[in-house]
């Protein structure tokens, strides 16, 4: 599997891809860099915020939301890089000192949103990780806030097996990936353990491939892990990369996978922080926008 970079730019935390299939674009983010990037027709155009972005999703309103640290805003594509246009959607998460971190749309346009403590300084610096106070909320079209969880470490992983009857979602600190139930009225049963430890990092962002399979990106663990529906590992991608953060399905036909990554400020592979991409010979499921 040859891995190349989509871009010649390289980022300290690249997260959160989304492919738009309908216009062939990726979008991204530098979470630690402020700033949210779309590659389309070779093209890379990106926008420069004062805090962490942790989410770039485009909604069926032709806008995008971007997940910032201090609310979720939607973004008029048509704003100048240096001088984007922001409209405040919700604060979702009322804990003082939390972030945004990962966020996904289910089928359905809702925005689901995982936050952590702020572990970035004013410049993207790190903070150190004191607490557990995380969650997740769930945004619809007309910018309604549910509460999900509360005590989060750092959530990541968000995805809906096909029957839609529960969600998969990970905490790093935790190091596993967890099944919720979703009940008939929207609220969450009690997790269950879905898959368990491995010694190839701990879990971080996720896709689904259309035969229901999880590629799981793993945070210091140098590879993608293939996760069967039932939550057993199917296989170890190796990547060359130490920190990737997320992955998505896209390209024409679904099956290239786009990998984001971190740089470690110490001890960084060729193209640790690089956004990279192959072609996987397998389908992937497709990014939902935001209904709103």
């Amino acid at each position: 599997m040859k891995w190349l970079p989509v871009c010649d730019q390289r980022f300290k935390l690249a997260e959160g891809p989304f492919w738009d299939h309908t216009h062939q674009a990726l979008y991204w983010v530098d979470i630690a860099g402020f700033r949210a990037l779309r590659l389309n027709e070779g093209k890379v155009c990106f926008w420069q915020f004062n805090e962490p972005v942790s989410a770039f999703i485009p909604t069926h309103s032709g806008d995008a939301l971007v997940t910032l640290a201090s609310g979720v805003y939607r973004l008029d594509l048509d704003s100048p890089s240096s001088q984007p246009a922001l409209r405040l959607l919700c604060a979702a998460d009322p804990v003082a000192g939390n972030r945004a971190n990962e966020a996904r749309c289910d089928r359905h346009g809702r925005l689901w949103l995982g936050t952590m403590q702020n572990n970035l300084d004013d410049q993207g610096g790190d903070l150190p990780l004191e607490r557990r106070s995380g969650g997740l909320f769930r945004i619809d079209g007309q910018a309604s806030v549910t509460p999900l969880l509360a005590g989060q470490g750092i959530v990541n992983t968000l995805l809906w097996p096909a029957d839609g009857a529960s969600v998969l979602t990970a905490d790093t600190l935790d190091g596993v990936i967890y099944r919720y139930p979703i009940h008939a009225d929207h609220s969450l049963g009690d997790r269950q353990l879905w898959a368990a430890e491995h010694p190839r990092g701990a879990p971080d962002g996720s896709a689904m491939d259309a035969q229901g399979f999880v590629w799981n990106a793993r945070w210091g663990g140098g590879c993608l892990i293939r996760f069967a529906p039932d939550g057993s590992v199917n296989r170890v991608i190796e990547l060359p990369v130490s920190h990737p953060t997320s992955c998505v399905f896209g390209g024409p036909q679904m099956s290239t996978l786009f990998v984001t990554s971190a740089r470690p400020a110490e001890g960084a592979l060729e193209l640790d922080g690089y956004v990279i991409q192959a072609q996987v010979g397998i389908e992937g499921m497709e990014s939902h926008r935001f209904a709103g």
